[in-house]
């Protein structure tokens, strides 16, 4: 069992029993700059106290895995260079080598399955890319949702994905994909899909008891919470529709591949929309760390 140093916090909380939810670094680091990128996530982190839960932002310092960061190393870990975006295949490595590591979608499920936090809220899950038929360009997240169990809650899918053939692959890896309150596969930055979602729950209550039983019955991995973004905050669907186009055009163009597609259609959007996405992208982000907290409520009193 590799080390593991947990805030004072985190700590504490694990002490007691209490509710926890773990959270990415991926979106500290890649996601918007300094220090614009520490006020939100420590504002996601406060909206969790704020619900009754403990928030464990988790990222990889100096070899050293992290469940939960002081202040400071939050500051530190917000200004830091070339900080290494990790997943299932290079986090042992970025661990060994005593370097820094933001996790993503999948590595923060394997930190937080090692540590023992069952929930954790992102803001959308990786998937099947666009021309993946010829690409082969699929995010690991999707085989880890399969295989850890740890309940994420994302506002569905990154938009810029293959969300059908996204969904198609969840149900073969057997992965419950559950819509919070409305039949529709939410969009990301939209509320609603076209799509309907395979399940529907609409109380916290019954999403932790989901995982419960799937545990009892020794099925392995996790579920998908799909929470829609609050309608004042999002951005239609059909408004999208041509910026992403026009997004992955210019990738393609460019040659983009492997794990610079992401970040790098992320930023053209942001361009594209004069910022809307990233208001959105916070928002909804929040709003998916408040379900998970009063998930991470329910599971705690189950455990007990």
């Amino acid at each position: 069992m590799i080390d593991i140093q947990y805030s004072a916090e985190v700590s504490a909380a694990k002490e007691t029993g209490s509710a926890l939810v773990a959270l990415e670094s991926t979106i500290i680091t890649h996601g918007m700059p300094f220090p614009q990128n520490v006020e939100v996530a420590a504002q996601v982190e406060q909206d969790i106290r704020d619900a009754g839960a403990t928030p464990a932002t988790i990222a990889v310092m100096e070899g050293i895995l992290h469940v939960g960061l002081e202040p400071d190393q939050l500051q530190a870990l917000g200004q830091a260079q070339g900080v290494a975006k990790v997943s299932r295949a290079d986090m042992p490595a970025c661990i060994a080598m005593g370097k820094t590591g933001a996790t993503t979608v999948a590595a923060t499920m394997i930190a937080a399955r090692l540590a023992g936090i069952s929930v954790f809220a992102t803001g959308g899950i990786g998937g099947v890319h666009k021309g993946a038929e010829t690409s082969f360009d699929i995010s690991a997240d999707l085989r880890e949702l399969a295989q850890t169990p740890v309940t994420v809650v994302a506002a569905g899918a990154k938009a810029i994905l293959d969300i059908p053939k996204t969904l198609e692959i969840l149900e073969t890896q057997g992965v419950p994909v559950i819509s919070y309150g409305q039949d529709s596969f939410p969009a990301f930055w939209s509320a609603q899909s076209e799509l309907t979602s395979p399940l529907r729950m609409d109380k916290a209550s019954d999403i932790a008891r989901a995982q419960f039983t799937r545990s009892a019955m020794g099925l392995p991995g996790g579920q998908l919470i799909a929470n829609p973004i609050p309608q004042e905050s999002e951005i239609a669907a059909e408004v999208l529709a041509p910026v992403i186009a026009q997004a992955q055009s210019e990738a393609d163009a460019q040659g983009v591949s492997g794990k610079d597609v992401t970040p790098f259609l992320l930023k053209r959007i942001f361009e594209l929309t004069e910022g809307r996405s990233l208001t959105a992208n916070i928002a909804l982000v929040r709003n998916n760390a408040r379900l998970a907290a009063e998930i991470a409520k329910e599971m705690a009193a189950l455990n007990s």
